[in-house]
């Protein structure tokens, strides 16, 4: 059976962000809501090096789930990959990043928004002391299936990296995986790129 996505939620361009005093002065950013890979810095910035971290926020009344557009298994990752799904009482936890607006084309492309895959979506996420707007995107048509061990690991550590609720990654952590043991090209690009921020860091350090 294929899950479908509301279309009163999809949009056709960036949305206006809430007008606050703070991003009254960035009218070339945007906020994106992360809660799969993209939880990950690493992982966010391969594509999308504008990226930083806003803050810490949860979804209400939506879940996690995993699955596979029109039942078609991600090359890349091997497994169902993550998406969001309307259901009350349940809350989604991320990462809320703002981007700039020349990044868009390319969080769009990597979620093969122009495939069909994916549609973008403005919802309002709950952070500690307001409400805001955020892009964030749903998957189409897919076909329930559980993400790969790796694909879930990249997900757990971008919940540890930004300090999710501890109850929350553990919930991360109890998801079942297909058990999926062979090598994703992705997870050494990875890596190498987090290798690459650690050297960054002690080189600052030692400056």
């Amino acid at each position: 059976m294929l899950a479908r996505l509301d279309s009163s939620l999809m949009l056709s361009r960036p949305f206006p962000e809430e007008e606050t005093e703070e991003n009254m002065e960035n009218n070339h950013t945007f906020l994106y809501f992360a809660y799969g890979s993209n939880l990950l810095k690493e992982r966010l910035h391969l594509k999308n090096p504008s990226a930083t971290v806003n803050c810490v926020a949860r979804l209400k009344d939506y879940k996690l789930v995993f699955g596979n557009y029109k039942g078609l298994a991600s090359d890349r990752w091997h497994g169902g990959v993550a998406t969001i799904e309307h259901s009350p009482g349940d809350e989604v936890w991320g990462v809320v990043w703002r981007l700039n607006i020349t990044d868009l084309e390319s969080l769009d492309s990597q979620e093969n928004v122009t495939l069909g895959a994916y549609s973008p979506v403005e919802l309002s996420v709950k952070t500690r002391s307001q409400e805001i707007n955020c892009r964030t995107y749903i998957m189409n048509s897919y076909v329930y299936a559980p993400p790969s061990p790796q694909y879930l690991q990249v997900i757990v550590m971008g919940a540890e990296q930004n300090g999710l609720p501890k109850d929350y990654q553990d919930k991360l952590r109890s998801i079942k995986t297909n058990m999926y043991k062979g090598l994703l090209p992705m997870m050494a690009e990875l890596e190498q790129a987090r290798r690459w921020a650690r050297e960054k860091v002690n080189h600052h350090s030692d400056a």
